[in-house]
């Protein structure tokens, strides 16, 4: 009884069962101001679709917006006009599942003006707080924005809240000189170099962390001044860290963001079976599994005491339900 109910108590600090759970990829471009940009910002639009189909993430479940669809008419769903753009998020908040993750990316160029942030699109722009009003229609998805653009830092505190990761290219509205994050978080998502614990998936903090360096490594090959600074916010506290981790109070939530399969991907494939109640054994394992690596993940932001006791329970129960497994299979007990 004990590890039930110690699972039943993690249900609200670890979120609801992970099992089938799905992920969104809404992507974005907004003016390009020339040829050369445009082609550059669809090169690296085109990395994250392919890599989101190809690690899982369903096709009609990818979004990709532009200013020219004829540009990759096989990639490319429509243009990105702000009332394109809000017709798109509103369609996937009244479909997307509750516990589903759903990624934001904008590329392009962004400006501040005032009190006022705003991404730059063909026809009226979109400002932080359209975003926001916007977001309200996912309370219950874990939800990751990037904002790669010039001036995005400003977004940060208006779209900070509760289950969001929010990620932006400078850390203030004023640094308004082009940005290098996009293509660096691109690369991050679609191949493996930003995989640092080698779990074979890239997480958000890992993204966010790989693009962050990668911009400060051009900018010295290139003897230029940094005019870019990257922030995370995944706390809702509206202040950004530009190193989240163990030494900062954001990174706990983006450490554990995936994505292709949300929060906690799957840690193992399921095996085959024509046993209805050893295939729901072996999702409840999976399930528990991803849940142990999530939490594992927390560590560094939990004191030690509530790390052990949550990890106690979902081991004990994780061992009840292997020890099912092999009663069901017939095998040793």
């Amino acid at each position: 009884m004990r590890g039930a109910a110690g699972a039943l108590g993690l249900a609200a600090i670890l979120a609801a069962p992970l099992a089938g759970q799905t992920s969104h990829l809404v992507i974005v471009a907004g003016l390009d101001g020339d040829a050369a940009l445009g082609a550059t910002m669809h090169t690296w639009a085109a990395a994250m679709v392919d890599a989101a189909v190809q690690r899982g993430v369903a096709a009609e479940d990818v979004v990709y917006l532009a200013p020219e669809p004829s540009r990759d008419p096989g990639r490319i769903d429509g243009e990105s006009r702000k009332e394109l753009v809000e017709a798109a998020l509103r369609e996937l908040a009244g479909r997307a599942a509750p516990d589903a993750t759903v990624f934001i990316v904008l590329l392009g160029h962004g400006s501040h003006r005032g009190e006022e942030s705003r991404f730059n699109l063909p026809g009226p722009d979109m400002s932080a707080a359209d975003f926001a009003a916007l977001l309200d229609g996912f309370p219950t998805q874990t939800v990751v924005f990037v904002n790669t653009t010039s001036a995005s830092g400003g977004f940060l505190p208006v779209l900070s809240g509760a289950n969001r990761v929010v990620v932006t290219a400078t850390k203030s509205g004023n640094e308004r000189n082009l940005t290098t994050f996009g293509g660096h978080f691109a690369n991050a998502l679609a191949g493996d170099g930003a995989d640092v614990d080698k779990d074979g998936r890239v997480s958000v903090l890992e993204a966010f962390t790989y693009a962050r360096t990668e911009v400060a490594r051009s900018y010295e090959r290139g003897n230029r001044l940094l005019t870019e600074h990257a922030m995370l916010d995944d706390d809702g506290d509206g202040t950004g860290s530009a190193e989240p981790g163990a030494s900062a109070g954001d990174g706990g939530l983006a450490r554990g963001v995936f994505l292709a399969g949300g929060v906690g991907a799957p840690v193992a494939a399921v095996p085959a079976t024509d046993d209805p109640e050893l295939r729901r054994l072996y999702n409840e394992r999976t399930d528990l599994e991803r849940r142990v690596a999530l939490l594992r993940r927390q560590k560094d932001d939990l004191d030690s005491e509530t790390y052990e006791r949550r990890l106690e329970a979902l081991l004990l129960e994780l061992a009840m339900t292997n020890r099912s497994i092999r009663e069901r299979e017939g095998g040793d007990q």
